[in-house]
């Protein structure tokens, strides 16, 4: 399975196809809005999260809940399109005055302008955001629904963040889910949670950023994925290669 996405941040709609989507595989919108929903959330999030609530709509490849074989195509509208019209319209002359010209440090703007001659940053940081996430999630939701399948079970938790860590890293099978879920920075610990908390507020109000460290789990997986033959093909370099540069955060894969 493949995916390819379009669509800006302030833009009309994202939009994600994915392709190589076995025919049968139950897929309900509803579990792909609450996946949505997940990645809206979290303490600290910036204000663009508060505007948005996505639904995945389901254009293609699914038929009577169930994929078709054919390739899924789904969109994802910004409601916050509705306030960038003038400056977001697919035609008519540009009008004055709204070119964005500083570039975001840490970002793909100043890289992009080079690459492609704009005197208009724009260009680049509407493609280069974090709203392009929202078609990464909904993709993973039909991968989930097949791995649902196969008896594939994928969970994750946060360990750390800033200097602010769980004592001990508990074993993933005796993470409790639903205190995973009731927290708002997806610790299973409640204490190890308000430090977080307070930890983001002060980084904050320094007006810094906090990097941390996640645990993903993935049970039921059957010996034989990847290969030892050759480095790019063995399973965690395949998944910590799939998308270099994308994850802020550290990593574990845990195979059971």
């Amino acid at each position: 399975m493949r995916y390819v996405s379009a669509g800006e941040s302030h833009g009309r709609v994202l939009t994600v196809i994915v392709t190589g989507v076995p025919a049968g595989v139950p897929v309900l919108a509803e579990r792909i809005d609450t996946d949505l929903a997940r990645r809206q959330g979290g303490y600290g999030r910036g204000g663009r999260q508060r505007i948005e609530t996505d639904r995945a709509t389901i254009l293609s490849g699914v038929r009577f809940g169930t994929t078709i074989g054919s390739p899924v195509a789904m969109a994802i509208a910004n409601r916050d399109w509705e306030n960038w019209t003038d400056v977001m319209a697919v035609a008519g002359d540009k009008p004055k005055g709204i070119r964005e010209t500083a570039p975001r440090p840490g970002h793909a703007d100043l890289t992009g302008v080079m690459k492609h001659g704009t005197d208009d940053a724009r260009d680049v940081l509407e493609r280069a955001s974090a709203r392009e996430t929202a078609c990464r999630v909904a993709a993973g939701g039909l991968a989930k629904a097949l791995l649902a399948q196969l008896g594939v079970r994928v969970a994750s938790f946060v360990s750390a963040i800033g200097e602010v860590s769980m004592a001990e890293v508990p074993d993933p099978s005796a993470v409790d889910a639903a205190a995973v879920e009731a927290s708002e920075v997806r610790c299973p610990d409640v204490a190890t949670s308000e430090l977080m908390k307070r930890e983001i507020d002060a980084a904050r109000a320094d007006g810094e950023s906090l990097g941390g460290v996640f645990v993903v789990t993935a049970t039921g997986l059957v010996p034989g994925l990847g290969t030892y033959a050759e480095a790019d093909g063995r399973l965690d370099a395949d998944v910590g290669l799939r998308q270099p540069g994308e994850l802020h955060l550290e990593g574990h894969l845990h195979r059971r």
